[in-house]
């Protein structure tokens, strides 16, 4: 199978439709739920598909392991090329290495402007243009209202989508039918969309939904969900 074909196919083209044509530059989106679901999995298979439609993408890890993240991104992919019998999988792999970069901060021992400031030098005198920025593992809720209005502010500027794995930090934290914690409500007006993923254990999928699409409440099923077998998004 061509790139192509494996992109016309994939299962994100039905996700970046439930959400009205995807996240869109200069917009945040936010996947949450309880810790271990496979959001760090599902944040990489939206890299993934990006590279593989010639995006560039860098990758923001906050857990400390970079090497853990690298490891998935190559899982992520093989199981993507071989379930599509993908040509020449080795060579189109290493190619697209080039459009993404990782990088890894301590989100308490460095503010969200350091970080910022990184990620601007890498693009505008890195030469490294890019087009999504994923925070993996980002402790948003514990994040001030102001620091997530800063990466909105530079997410419009720099003219590029930015993604966010969140899990509560918290341990009293109440969920929602959807998986999302109460100590997001208050970050919602802030972010233009809101994913919710929980696990069904009738179906063994983790449900994926749509709380907040682009200013509305929609609350809707995403037509995609996560296996936790292959940890990739499927239809």
């Amino acid at each position: 199978m061509e790139i192509q074909e494996l992109n016309d196919l994939s299962p994100l083209r039905v996700f970046d439709e439930s959400l009205g044509g995807g996240l869109g530059r200069g917009n945040l989106g936010v996947l949450v739920s309880r810790h271990g679901v496979g959001k760090t999995a599902c944040l990489v298979h939206l890299a993934t598909d990006k590279l593989l439609r010639g995006e560039h993408v860098i990758h923001v890890s906050f857990s400390g392991n970079v090497e853990h993240v690298i490891n998935w991104y190559k899982e992520v992919f093989r199981e993507v090329s071989e379930g599509r019998s993908l040509d020449d999988a080795a060579s189109v792999y290493n190619n697209i290495l080039s459009n993404r970069v990782v990088m890894n901060f301590s989100q308490e021992n460095v503010t969200i402007e350091k970080v910022l400031s990184s990620l601007e030098t890498l693009i505008k005198h890195g030469s490294f243009k890019a087009d999504a920025i994923l925070f993996d593992g980002y402790k948003l809720t514990i994040a001030t209202e102001d620091d997530v209005k800063k990466i909105k502010q530079f997410a419009q500027s720099m003219n590029l989508e930015v993604w966010f794995s969140v899990s509560p930090v918290r341990a009293d934290v109440v969920y929602d039918k959807y998986g999302v914690p109460n100590t997001m409500h208050k970050y919602v007006d802030l972010i233009d969309v809101l994913i919710g993923l929980i696990y069904n254990e009738e179906r063994d999928k983790v449900v994926m939904t749509a709380v907040k699409a682009h200013g509305e409440m929609v609350e809707k099923p995403m037509g995609v969900s996560l296996d936790p077998k292959t940890m990739l998004i499927s239809k």
